[in-house]
């Protein structure tokens, strides 16, 4: 056993059901391995394009905001701009490629995204975060391929969890949390590959197939070095996603924040998703799966109104 997490197997009239922790978060999952029998995953179905997509090359220039400064960050292919819908102190978006839908990433198409992300979130205080919705089916709400950034002065729950996890396990057992995960990962079946970057489907996922990849620094600062070989990681997950069948994904690269050390560790996190058909547009995207954090349209304050204005057409 795993002093990390812990595995408890259930027994059902259908077979097993496992229930994992992680010991020192909490975060839980269940793992049902016959669901897989339903047979979810279904052949893509590309979504329909519309034909005014303003991150498409022609457009994306003209329609996006502009940074105080009147720029716009470009790395060959990518372009960064702010979010015109933000819904953090610091939202960015970055256009990965100029072509409006893509089979497959390139490590530098991916490497001058993360770049253009990294050079725009150093301008904001606070816990960055480096992200991706693509395809509708994982909540994507534009098909062109892009990221977002994050950064507020207070870190997703994920990250509070794990900061406070790293902090507990240093006063129990006065070793590294990180370097007791990536040791431990590096040792299990879970491992997939890498060594300063260290690839392992992680114990207790978040997600269908979460990989997760854990850089040696914690900060955007200490990720610039990485940045080839964390793109590289990237696409070698987003290529195994798809010899398994799925196109659809989440990932979040989660961040320390500039300043002392806390002992966390920066790390990538993808999740596969069902493949884009008729039927599987989701709302639920990188802040529901990965940062726990569930992004809101509607005002509590205002369902009370809505209500009576509904009420009050009926009658």
């Amino acid at each position: 056993m795993n002093d990390m997490f812990s595995v408890t197997d259930v027994e059902t009239q259908n077979g097993v059901v496992q229930f994992r922790e992680e010991t020192y978060t909490g975060f839980r999952c269940r793992i049902s391995p016959d669901r897989s029998k339903r047979h979810v995953i279904h052949p893509a179905v590309s979504p329909e394009d519309n034909g005014d997509c303003p991150f498409c090359h022609e457009r994306v220039f003209s329609v996006t905001p502009l940074f105080p400064d009147g720029t716009r960050i470009i790395r060959n292919e990518s372009v960064t701009f702010p979010n015109m819908f933000p819904f953090g102190r610091g939202h960015i978006v970055t256009v990965i490629t100029k072509a409006h839908q893509v089979e497959k990433f390139s490590r530098q198409q991916i490497a001058d995204a993360l770049s253009g992300q990294i050079e725009a979130l150093t301008k904001y205080v606070g816990y960055p975060s480096i992200n991706m919705n693509y395809l509708p089916s994982a909540g994507a709400s534009m098909i062109h391929p892009h990221m977002q950034g994050l950064c507020d002065t207070r870190p997703a729950r994920i990250i509070e969890r794990y900061l406070y996890a790293g902090n507990t396990f240093h006063q129990i057992t006065g070793k590294d949390y990180w370097k007791n995960v990536t040791d431990g990962d590096k040792t299990s079946g879970r491992y997939l590959f890498g060594d300063d970057i260290v690839w392992a489907a992680h114990a207790v996922p978040c997600g269908e197939r979460e990989v997760r990849g854990i850089l040696p620094g914690a900060t955007l600062e200490e990720a610039i070095p990485y940045i080839d070989t964390l793109a590289a990681g990237i696409v070698e997950i987003l290529e195994f996603y798809r010899n398994l069948g799925t196109n659809a994904f989440n990932m979040s690269i989660f961040f320390d924040r500039a300043g002392p050390k806390s002992g966390f560790h920066a790390f990538c996190s993808l999740i596969s998703r069902i493949n884009p058909n008729p039927s599987s547009m989701s709302d639920s995207a990188f802040m529901e799966r990965m940062h726990f954090e569930p992004v809101i349209m509607t005002l509590p304050e205002e369902m009370g109104e809505l209500y009576r204005n509904q009420k009050k057409k009926k009658d």
